[in-house]
C-alpha cells in the first residue's frame, strides 16, 4: 500500500477534529525543543501502511478516541504539505466517532477546542503554522 509521499520523505498524517464550534489542538510535552507548542494531532506513518489506517491509529494512540475521516485538506499547491526535507504532511478533516472525550496521552499535556477565528492566537509548530489560514478559509465554507 503506497503512503503517496515524494521520493525520500517520511510520511506524517494529522487530523482537524471539529465539533459544531471548534477545533482540537493538541500541546506536545516533548521533545524537549517542541515542548509546549501546539500541534494537529497526528504522527508518522509505519512501513506498509496507509495513510488513513496511520491516522486512525495514531489518533487512537495519542488520544484515545475513535475518529471518522472526511475530505483530506491539501496544501495550497495541492497534494501533502512540506515540513522540511524529509518529511510531508497529510491533513484530513475528522469528527470524534462516539461522545468519548480525547486524552492528551504520550506526546501531549494539553488539548483544547479552539474556535477557528482564534487558531493563529496559538504557538504552533512551525510545520502546522502554514495550514491555519487554510483551515480557516475552508471552515467558513462550510458555513
Amino acid at each position: 500500500m503506497s503512503t503517496g509521499t515524494g521520493p525520500g520523505r517520511q510520511l506524517v498524517v494529522a487530523a482537524v477534529i471539529t465539533s459544531d464550534t471548534a477545533v482540537l489542538a493538541a500541546r506536545r510535552s516533548y521533545p524537549p525543543s517542541l515542548a509546549g507548542k501546539w500541534e494537529f494531532p497526528g504522527g508518522k506513518a509505519e512501513p506498509g501502511e496507509g495513510p488513513e489506517q496511520a491516522l486512525v491509529r495514531e489518533l487512537a494512540e495519542e488520544l484515545a478516541v475513535e475518529v471518522e475521516l472526511g475530505t483530506e485538506i491539501t496544501a495550497p499547491a495541492g497534494g501533502p504539505w512540506p515540513i522540511d526535507e524529509r518529511l510531508e504532511l497529510r491533513l484530513w478533516w475528522a469528527r470524534l466517532a462516539s461522545d468519548e472525550a480525547p486524552r492528551p496521552l504520550g506526546s501531549h499535556d494539553r488539548l483544547s477546542w479552539v474556535e477557528p477565528d482564534d487558531l493563529p492566537s496559538l504557538d504552533w509548530l512551525p510545520a502546522d503554522r502554514p495550514m491555519i489560514g487554510r483551515i480557516r478559509q475552508l471552515w467558513q465554507g462550510r458555513r
